[in-house]
């Protein structure tokens, strides 16, 4: 696979993810470097002397050359002070302007040091991918160990449970994780509603079942998180309960230039610490008591009737940020869900969110669920 092949994968089974993180593995380029070692030149990121190529004379240095991803163009704006609308505008028309504003602000403050990553194929003559420009502070968590400790975490804590589903981003991976022996009745919640997926009715099929969300940014975007979610068996809508999420920050102390190389102790502290999160995640978050906890205060928001639901979207997702088509798949599942109340747009949310392409934008959709009632419920009594 090449590089940019490696980067995103959508409604994967974890099997795939595994295997797509284990090549990317073999591909990345991790080096801190200094300002004065980056150069751009035809929009392809070059740094002095951080690859390696092995030949019939031996291993030998050469410079890396990486394009940049859009989430990689975002980090050069962010820490050279470039506007980023400006900065992308330029790649699309004015390359060669592109190069030079570049280089000037690396050239500004020319001991200024970053981590950059990277994926390559060493073998390969062509650039490879720019995935970040990071802090020299920045801790790597790679995705890879957070997942086999996590699936460790879970095993020490004997809970039975399966991963609904994985994803993979340019800057994140996302598991899904429910556990069907723990569940409980929300008829409540789940009354006059109907799944926009298959029509089945929600008060005759009342369940919902405890689980959490798992994910990990490589690229700065996030930090490793482990959230609440409750699961609708009627038509898999996820409710993401964020404020009961455990999170664990990337960031330590400075790297060392150099291609980043991290002790075996170093990680083995890192990856016990998410094992443990892990295995906290799992005592409270598939607790029985919890997971009924959360339904009752869920429903006690979701009964607020809804009279103006075209009104009360549009001041949703102004609020959220949604965009138009987010909007108009709402409206639409919150028409085609039958519930019309403060609990239907949480539906609509979480239901419309599960068709969105773009995996970031999709759990992020999601994660505003609970969010969206609550603010439709207090439009709604305006």
């Amino acid at each position: 696979m090449t590089a940019t092949a490696l980067l995103t994968r959508r409604n994967a089974a974890l099997p795939e993810i595994v295997e797509v993180l284990r090549a990317q593995q073999d591909a990345k380029l991790d080096v801190v470097s200094a300002a004065h070692n980056l150069r751009m030149a035809d929009g392809v990121l070059r740094i002095a002397g951080a690859d390696h190529q092995l030949t019939v004379d031996g291993v030998t240095t050469r410079d890396a050359a990486l394009t940049p991803t859009a989430s990689a163009d975002a980090d050069l704006a962010a820490k050279l002070d470039i506007p980023l609308p400006y900065l992308r505008r330029m790649r699309q028309v004015k390359p060669d302007l592109y190069d030079l504003n570049v280089n000037a602000w690396l050239e500004d403050r020319p001991d200024r040091r970053f981590l950059v990553r990277g994926l390559r194929d060493a073998a390969s003559p062509e650039p490879g991918v720019l995935r970040a420009v990071l802090s020299d502070q920045y801790r790597i968590v790679d995705s890879l160990d957070v997942i086999v400790a996590v699936l460790n975490g879970i095993r020490q804590a004997g809970a039975q449970v399966e991963i609904l589903q994985a994803d993979l981003t340019e800057n994140n991976v996302f598991l899904q994780i429910r556990s069907t022996d723990v569940e409980a009745m929300a008829p409540e919640l789940l009354a006059g509603y109907r799944s926009p997926f298959t029509g089945a009715r929600g008060i005759e099929n009342p369940i919902v079942f405890g689980g959490f969300i798992v994910s990990n940014s490589e690229t700065g975007h996030g930090r490793f998180k482990i959230s609440p979610r409750l699961v609708v068996q009627v038509c898999n809508n996820g409710m993401t309960i964020d404020k009961h999420a455990l999170s664990e920050v990337h960031l330590g102390g400075k790297l060392d230039d150099g291609r980043i190389q991290w002790s075996a102790e170093t990680q083995a502290t890192a990856l016990k610490l998410i094992g443990q999160k892990t295995s906290d995640a799992v005592a409270a978050f598939l607790n029985p008591d919890f997971v009924r906890a959360q339904i009752r205060e869920i429903t006690a928001a979701a009964g607020v009737p809804i009279s103006a639901p075209v009104e009360t979207i549009e001041h949703v997702s102004k609020k959220l940020n949604f965009n138009r088509a987010q909007q108009d798949a709402i409206l639409a599942d919150f028409i085609s869900g039958g519930a019309c109340t403060s609990g239907g747009v949480l539906h609509a949310v979480t239901s419309a969110a599960q068709r969105i392409e773009n995996a970031d934008v999709a759990y992020e959709m999601e994660r505003h669920g609970l969010r969206a009632m609550s603010l439709a419920a207090a439009h709604a009594g305006c």
